[in-house]
């Protein structure tokens, strides 16, 4: 039975659906199953899509042993947020030069870590960072964060916290010089699960203001665009496909650039993973409110704590999918922890059965990234989610 207009076929090949559901069919709830061979396509794509590009994969998305030998073993770079993730990827034998320390918030004595361990290419935005990786990382490249527009049309956004001003990027890059650092280039990201195609465009004439300026100012020639992630998946409101983004981005990049492109670096992770992954839940109490209410309250044993953070004011929409049939009416969809917060959906009422009970299964489409990666440890007791890779 399809729910807010789901269709399996628009989600997953039949091969791969009937091989998760099999999986999934001999394991508790809840778990998410990862088809592996669907994160090789959407990688094989992109660089089809953008084969100018290096691949940086943002490890956060989901940082799965077998995943990130996958993309080894493919070529990937990645994007390393902690020293956590660059001891997982040194350890299944990435060399530091395919790692970038991509987060802008970070410890002196990390630097100093990732340093001694090789990495040689850091993100900063900012003069205290920027001053700590010149002491720490001596002579490494260093490529500056831009502050970019876009929130308001993408469903997980990433400004305020990340990034600086078009104008202190510039002295930031100066400073990088003074400082015995390599002035590499500039980043930015527009957004996870970015709608709008424009906010690349507008980026990318930032970016360009950036590099005429040191060139012309101070003879300070960048050499590297990070554009970031943003790629879709495939969630209940849909966006153009990967082929319509490459077009209209490397459109916009020969526009400010010509033929002479910079190196072009790009994180995806949402885009990679997604996709790839089905969320299986159980059904655990149906409720209503009133005994009037014209909707019911659903809650699984899932729930924000466990993997779903990213329903957070409602931001990303599941397709949710149940085998039963029928009469469909609106429901709430909960979690199973006692904390007042864990409602996934409450204003956007899914439609769901009247046929459906206590102990089904719901199915949860596109959940291979920012899932498991951001399940709790221990929040009511509830273990982390669970993960299983097959394929």
């Amino acid at each position: 039975m399809q729910t807010d207009t789901v269709l399996v076929e628009d989600f997953y090949s039949p091969e791969s659906f009937a091989e998760m559901k099999t999986f999934a069919d001999t394991m508790e709830t809840p778990f998410v199953v990862i088809d592996r061979q669907i994160i090789l396509q959407h990688y094989r794509d992109l660089i089809a899509s953008f084969p100018y590009a290096r691949i940086y994969y943002a490890i956060k998305a989901n940082p799965d042993k077998e995943i990130l030998t996958l993309l080894r073993d493919h070529g990937a770079n990645f994007d390393v947020a902690s020293i956590y993730e660059l001891d997982k990827v040194l350890s299944l034998g990435v060399s530091p030069d395919r790692c970038s320390y991509g987060n802008t918030i970070k410890k002196s004595k990390d630097i100093r870590y990732f340093y001694e361990k090789g990495v040689r290419m850091y993100a900063s935005d900012s003069e205290a960072d920027l001053r700590n990786i010149g002491r720490e990382a001596p002579g490494s490249k260093v490529y500056v964060r831009l502050l970019t527009e876009g929130s308001h049309t993408a469903d997980w956004p990433l400004s305020r916290k990340f990034g600086c001003q078009t104008d202190m990027a510039v002295e930031l890059l100066k400073l990088a010089k003074e400082l015995g650092l390599e002035p590499y280039g500039v980043s930015f990201h527009v957004g996870s699960q970015q709608r709008d195609i424009g906010a690349w465009d507008a980026a990318i004439d930032k970016v360009k203001s950036i590099f005429d300026w040191l060139r012309d100012e101070c003879d300070i020639h960048l050499k590297m665009i990070n554009m970031g992630g943003g790629f879709p998946a495939n969630y209940l409101n849909r966006t153009n496909d990967l082929a319509t983004y490459a077009k209209e981005i490397t459109h916009y990049l020969q526009d400010d650039f010509g033929d002479d492109l910079p190196e072009i670096i790009l994180e995806p992770g949402r885009s990679l993973c997604s996709n790839a992954g089905l969320l299986v839940s159980e059904v655990v109490l149906i409720s209503r409110k009133t005994t009037t209410s014209l909707h019911r309250w659903v809650y699984t044993d899932v729930g924000k704590f466990s993997g779903l953070i990213e329903t957070l004011g409602e931001s990303i929409k599941y397709p949710i999918y149940t085998e039963k049939e029928g009469e469909q009416e609106k429901c709430v969809i909960a979690g199973p922890t006692c904390d007042s917060a864990d409602i996934m959906y409450e204003d956007h009422k899914y439609q769901l059965p009247l046929s459906l009970e206590i102990g089904d299964r719901l199915y949860w489409f596109s959940t291979g990234a920012y899932t498991t990666s951001y399940s709790a440890i221990e929040f009511n007791g509830f273990p982390p989610l669970k993960q299983y890779v097959i394929r």
